[in-house]
């Protein structure tokens, strides 16, 4: 009876860590060719949308992913690849507002407030990618995150039709998003069981212009 539990364990064990490599390479393998690094190589879209995150970690610190997309979506603007943006970000409640703190980063670091659109509603990724397609009309984007989150978003955004291109922000040290890069392996994983199952945002709501 042990051995027999243990065979299973050992097989579940083998199954998930399966998932996980094949969901890794299938999400890296359909997003490569719309991923960017370079400023200058990446097309121009009208609209691009910055993935939400804390703007402060639980210690108080400012969070690195965020300033760094910050600092992303801005050489977009700047440089003219995109005239407006979309934030959209985890608004769960009053004292916790992605959204307006991307849209404060973003005034002080010059953008007109007329080209920032607010997305409270960007509570996954899924939810971001759907809302901009749905909600916002927007059938092409740049998206704006860390490599490792753009791949995801993409994927996303392939599977509603959408057309996205990826900016990449700049990424932190290996010892700093640690436990995020963990918590992506199994996010992949989450992203395929989504797909398959059509999984839908919360929120869609009425549609608003951009």
């Amino acid at each position: 009876m042990v051995k027999k539990a243990l065979l299973v364990f050992s097989l579940l064990i083998i199954l998930v860590i399966s998932l996980l490599i094949l969901s890794d390479w299938y999400v890296r393998t359909m997003a490569k060719e719309q991923l960017y690094t370079n400023l200058n190589a990446i097309p121009s879209s009208r609209v691009g949308v910055v993935l939400g995150t804390s703007k402060y970690l639980k210690s108080g610190q400012e969070n690195l992913y965020f300033s760094h997309r910050i600092n992303a979506a801005v050489e977009l603007y700047k440089a003219g690849k995109i005239q407006k943006i979309i934030v959209s970000g985890d608004n769960r409640h009053k004292s916790y507002n992605e959204p307006l703190e991307m849209q404060k980063s973003l005034l002080e670091a010059g953008v007109a407030k007329k080209d920032i659109v607010l997305d409270y509603a960007g509570l996954r990724t899924l939810d971001s990618m759907h809302r901009a397609k749905f909600v916002f009309g927007q059938d092409e984007i740049i998206i704006i995150s860390q490599k490792f989150h753009n791949e995801r978003a993409v994927v996303i955004a392939q599977s509603i039709q959408l057309n996205a291109y990826a900016y990449n922000a700049q990424d932190v040290s290996v010892s700093y998003g640690l436990k995020t890069k963990l918590r992506e392996k199994f996010a992949r994983t989450k992203l395929i069981l989504d797909l398959l199952f059509n999984k839908q945002p919360k929120f869609l709501g009425e549609k608003e212009e951009v």
